[in-house]
């Protein structure tokens, strides 16, 4: 059996928040949700994990992370750069952010050889998610067998503004068969909605959405830098365009490569899109502790 890695995704540039919020302390022991997320998955088996960071932060996010995380678990880093993957084409003097996702994944190519779960730096997944994330990447997952861990929508909300989430649909198999991206939902009277040209629609509040958490063979990797240069075909021009993992994820359904699990979680996730979110994260946090679900100082204790 083959090991698999945990990749954490910390190049974004957190322009809504406002900040560098994948460092920001939450727990009572200065922890970021990036502690807890490694905390969990290595409770949950996970003995690797690697960082997808920006180049240009790498010193001052291994000063904060290798001290604490030496001899728990095994690092890499990965950098993000415009650049990678780019070669033949003319990058635009306003292209700041970086491709997303997806670019974020192909620029693992060299690095990660193994089975592997992806996840956000800035999103709190919570112990269920990854015992069953590595359950499966440890007796199930195949080049044609992917997962997600998906969430209901109405736990996955921010009351400070609208967020982007991927809806999936499902097969009587309890497998994805599409996965269309929503970048404008939130609560209207009461009631979920989405937002598009067209006006708003409603969502249930149990619809199963993805946190952009997904179990993935290392052949996806390939798949995603095998399709950038048709994505900067159309899209290079955009300066806010972005290469996106669900995108590909969907891709990799509907060119027939394979199929991904639907894999539900009990745990409640909660995120920081927005700077007020803050209060109520470290509010979650403080009662977990309380509980008794993690202790006081993860990386003392």
């Amino acid at each position: 059996m083959q090991q698999p890695t945990l990749l954490i995704l910390a190049a974004g540039m957190a322009s809504r928040y406002g900040s560098m919020k994948q460092i920001q302390p939450f727990g009572p022991s200065g922890e970021t949700i990036m502690d807890y997320s490694i905390y969990d998955a290595i409770r949950a088996g996970f003995k690797k994990v690697v960082f997808i960071i920006r180049k240009d932060f790498a010193e001052d996010f291994k000063a904060i992370f290798e001290p604490k995380l030496k001899g728990k678990i095994e690092t890499g880093y990965v950098y993000q750069e415009l650049a990678t993957g780019t070669e033949g084409y003319s990058i635009p003097e306003d292209r700041k952010k970086p491709w997303g996702t997806a670019h974020a994944i192909l620029c693992a190519f060299d690095t990660v050889k193994e089975p592997f779960a992806v996840i956000n730096a800035d999103d709190f997944y919570g112990q269920d998610a990854y015992r069953k994330a590595y359950k499966f990447l440890t007796t199930d997952v195949s080049d044609k067998k992917y997962a997600v861990i998906a969430y209901e929508l109405a736990n996955t909300l921010s009351e400070n503004g609208s967020v982007s989430r991927g809806v999936i649909a499902t097969n009587e198999k309890k497998e994805m068969v599409g996965i269309t991206e929503r970048t404008k939902i939130y609560r209207d009277n009461g009631q979920i909605v989405f937002e598009e040209e067209t006006g708003k629609e409603e969502l249930a509040e149990n619809t199963i959405v993805g946190m952009n958490f997904f179990c993935f063979a290392p052949n996806f990797i390939e798949l995603c830098k095998s399709k950038f240069a048709q994505f900067l075909d159309h899209n290079i021009a955009n300066p806010k365009s972005e290469y996106l993992m669900p995108a590909m994820a969907d891709k990799f359904i509907t060119d027939g490569y394979g199929v991904i699990d639907v894999i539900t979680t009990s745990s409640k996730w909660f995120g920081v899109t927005y700077k007020e979110d803050a209060p109520g994260v470290q509010s979650s946090i403080d009662k977990l502790v309380k509980a008794g679900e993690y202790p006081t100082s993860l990386w003392n204790s």
